[in-house]
C-alpha cells in the first residue's frame, strides 16, 4: 500500500504529463514481463511517448484537476497510460505493432481506448484500432503522389505513341 506521500508525487506526476502531452492511450498489460514493458518503452522513445503505470483512481483526479472529462476507472484490468506529445495517431502505430508482436508470443497487450487531450474526446478500442493500423504519414503522402501521377503518365504516354505514329506516317 502506498502512502499518502508516495501518492501525492503519483498525482502530480500524472498531472504534468497530461499537462506536457496531447494524448494519452490506455492499455490492459496484464501478464507482460517487464522486459517487454521496457521494449515498449524504448520503441516509444522515438516518438517521445512515456509508457507509465498510475492508479486509475489517481489518473481521474488528475484528469479532474486539469480539467479534462474522461474516467480510466471504467476499465476492469490493470491500466498502464502511455503519453504523446502529438495526436494519437504519432504513437498508435508503435503500440498497435507492439501488441501484434505479443500476440505472436502469445501474450496479451490489449488496447482499451485512447483520450484526446487537446480535442477532449475519448476514442474506444475500435476507433483506435482502425486508427493504428493506418499506414504511417509518410507511406499515405507517397501513395497520394502516385494516385495524383498516375493520370498524368498515362496521359504521357498516350502522347508518345501518338508522336510515333505520326513519325512513322511520314
Amino acid at each position: 500500500m502506498k502512502t499518502k506521500v508516495q501518492k501525492t508525487k503519483e498525482l502530480e506526476s500524472a498531472q504534468e504529463l497530461l499537462a506536457k502531452n496531447q494524448s494519452v492511450i490506455f492499455a490492459d498489460f496484464t501478464g507482460v514481463g517487464t522486459a517487454l514493458i521496457n521494449k515498449l518503452k524504448k520503441e516509444l522513445k522515438k516518438t517521445n511517448g512515456v509508457f507509465k503505470v498510475v492508479k486509475k483512481r489517481l489518473l481521474k483526479i488528475a484528469a479532474e484537476k486539469s480539467g479534462l472529462d474522461f474516467d480510466p476507472t471504467q476499465f476492469d484490468a490493470q491500466v498502464g497510460a502511455i503519453f504523446l506529445p502529438g495526436d494519437v495517431a504519432s504513437g498508435a502505430g508503435v503500440v498497435y505493432k507492439f501488441s501484434r508482436e505479443l500476440v505472436k508470443e502469445k501474450k496479451e497487450f490489449k488496447l482499451l481506448g485512447a483520450y484526446e487531450i487537446s480535442k477532449k474526446s475519448f476514442l474506444n478500442a475500435e476507433q483506435f484500432l482502425a486508427i493504428a493500423k493506418l499506414p504511417g504519414r509518410e507511406v499515405l503522402l507517397a501513395q497520394l503522389v502516385g494516385v495524383l501521377s498516375g493520370p498524368i503518365r498515362a496521359f504521357m504516354y498516350v502522347l508518345q505513341e501518338r508522336s510515333k505514329k505520326l513519325v512513322e506516317a511520314k
